[in-house]
């Protein structure tokens, strides 16, 4: 196999943008970040917060948004089939829609917008994660000045999953000005590598009707009870499933400086019907040598809509966005919080042995 390039963005002089761990740790103490209870080990990141499972789900007949004005709970009372109680741990089915409120909850400044992501661990587990808020029309999207509770909807795809009050499944990030659009210092296309590792290894597709796993429980599964490992044949390309999960590996190694951060989005969706990378956000510091790190693959999380679809060693797949951080962050990814996918090639989630 090849050495992988490495790509990054170039360092530049800190100016509004993402907030950094210690903006995070203010607007907590601020009452701008409310959380009930005491922050658990890890949950505060480089340039994000893990968001917490509260006590309770609800089974939704399917998903939605609310409208402007509406809360997130009159929908619950409209749509849900029943609740499920989190506080001893409960079973999220495949195929299911569940909505379930989080501990944490905003009264943010008019100058101050937010952004979520499903956790790298939940996107290469096929989890599909988004945040909504009351009277908010998008996923994902925390109007500046939002002031109300936030809720997780979660879809498990391909396995079955258990988790429990205090399960973190999702992150948020902080975008300090009024517009709440990103300042964007550079972009780096990736493309999909299925040359193979030294083993010919080129990823895993996810096996169907597995057993359950636990969100919270690290190397708990063995990897081929769940996933059918993927060689590298002569053409160096794969056909991808309709509606079948693959974990796949870029071709490039990311870095990503401490004083930004970075995610992935899609390159076009013109040039073909699949979807990569449902957990786009990497931390500061991630794969970067001041931080323990010579470069760190981005991991694809690839599922392909309606048709069987050919992707080709070497195609573009993905494209990173590095954002600058208002000021360099007190931790850095890999340096300060040690990671299960710092130095990572490809690898699957933290759950797998």
């Amino acid at each position: 196999m090849t050495k992988p390039h490495v790509k990054m963005a170039k360092a530049q002089g800190a100016h509004a943008g993402i907030l950094p761990s210690q903006g995070i740790e203010a607007l907590i103490a601020a009452g701008q970040v409310r959380i009930p209870e005491p922050l658990a080990e890890k949950q505060l990141q480089p340039a994000s917060l893990d968001l917490r499972l509260g006590t309770i789900a609800y089974r939704m007949r399917a998903s939605f948004l609310p409208a402007p004005g509406e809360k997130v709970t009159d929908k619950l009372d409209d749509l849900q089939l029943h609740s499920i109680s989190l506080s001893q741990g409960a079973v999220l089915e495949t195929g299911c829609v569940y909505v379930a409120p989080l501990l944490e909850s905003l009264a943010l400044p008019a100058d101050l917008s937010a952004a979520t992501n499903p956790k790298s661990s939940t996107g290469r587990l096929d989890v599909f994660t988004r945040v909504i808020g009351d009277g908010i029309s998008a996923f994902d999207q925390i109007p500046a000045g939002y002031n109300g509770p936030l809720y997780a909807e979660i879809c498990p795809q391909t396995f079955p999953v258990v988790v429990r009050k205090g399960s973190r499944l999702s992150q948020i990030r902080f975008r300090e000005g009024t517009s709440g659009e990103a300042d964007v210092v550079d972009t780096v296309d990736l493309s999909v590598d299925l040359s193979g590792d030294k083993n010919g290894l080129v990823g895993y597709r996810a096996k169907r009707h597995t057993g359950l796993v636990d969100v919270d429980a690290v190397a708990s599964c063995a990897v081929l009870d769940y996933w059918e490992p993927i060689h590298v044949r002569e053409q160096k390309r794969l056909v991808l499933d309709p509606d079948q999960f693959y974990i796949l590996a870029s071709k490039e190694a990311v870095r990503v400086p401490p004083t930004q951060a970075a995610e992935m989005v899609p390159f076009n969706p013109l040039v073909g019907e699949f979807r990569v990378h449902y957990a786009g956000f990497f931390d500061p510091g991630f794969g970067d040598e001041t931080a323990g790190g010579q470069g760190a693959r981005a991991v694809l999380e690839v599922r392909s809509h309606n048709v069987p679809f050919i992707l080709e060693d070497g195609q573009t797949i993905g494209r990173l966005v590095y954002e600058q951080l208002t000021e360099t962050p007190t931790l850095i990814y890999g340096r300060d919080l040690s990671s299960h996918y710092q130095a990572q090639g490809l690898k699957l989630s933290k759950h797998f042995k």
